[in-house]
């Protein structure tokens, strides 16, 4: 099977899986196809930093800096998309099944976790004394990988559990004023007033 022929039947099953879910209210289905873009994103962070370990010292270099770039440019992005769940949906939703335990408590444990592999990559990443030594390289592929494996596992437990669970939990008056909350926070360029 080829390269092409893999990502078709990998594409395939995702989109097959995702047939299966409920049709998503307006603010739901916003932060679902977020999802799409950044799991791109993800997929070439995650086969830069599986490189970088198997490539000689030049290269693995070279690759480090494109990491670093790509991996700047994603935090971005997540950041905006993953305030709009930790600082609106998920407070939101805590307030029917509660924040301690549960579905709420694990998302946000996942969300810190990945931040912090990213927060971990990036310091690193601007310490350029470090960059050209193999074990820094090594570790920096492994915290990118890291926080991508965390977050494609996490983004299939919100499609698949948390939006759909949000979907039939909140009230029409909640999801229109998260629909308007989530407008306003993308023509801020991602912060909250």
């Amino acid at each position: 099977m080829t390269d092409e022929e893999y990502a078709i039947t990998q594409e395939s099953a995702y989109e097959a899986a995702n047939a299966r879910l409920p049709a998503l209210q307006p603010p739901l289905r916003q932060l679902f196809d977020e999802h799409a873009p950044l799991r791109q994103e993800m997929d070439a962070i995650f086969e830069l930093a599986h490189d970088i370990e198997h490539l000689p010292l030049r290269q693995a270099t070279a690759r480090l800096a494109e990491l670093v770039e790509r991996v700047e440019h994603f935090d971005a992005k997540l950041h905006r998309h993953s305030s709009k769940e930790e600082d609106l949906l998920f407070p939101m939703m805590a307030r029917y099944i509660g924040r301690d335990s549960g579905p709420i408590a694990v998302m946000e444990y996942e969300h810190d976790q990945a931040k912090r592999c990213l927060s971990l990559f990036l310091q690193r990443g601007t310490d350029g004394s470090q960059l050209a030594e193999p074990t820094t390289i090594a570790e920096m592929g492994r915290l990118a990988a890291d926080a991508v494996t965390i977050l494609m596992e996490h983004f299939c437990k919100e499609e698949h559990a948390l939006f759909p669970m949000a979907n039939t939990m909140l009230s029409r008056e909640e999801l229109d004023w998260l629909e308007k909350e989530f407008e306003r926070i993308d023509s801020q360029g991602g912060h909250r007033a």
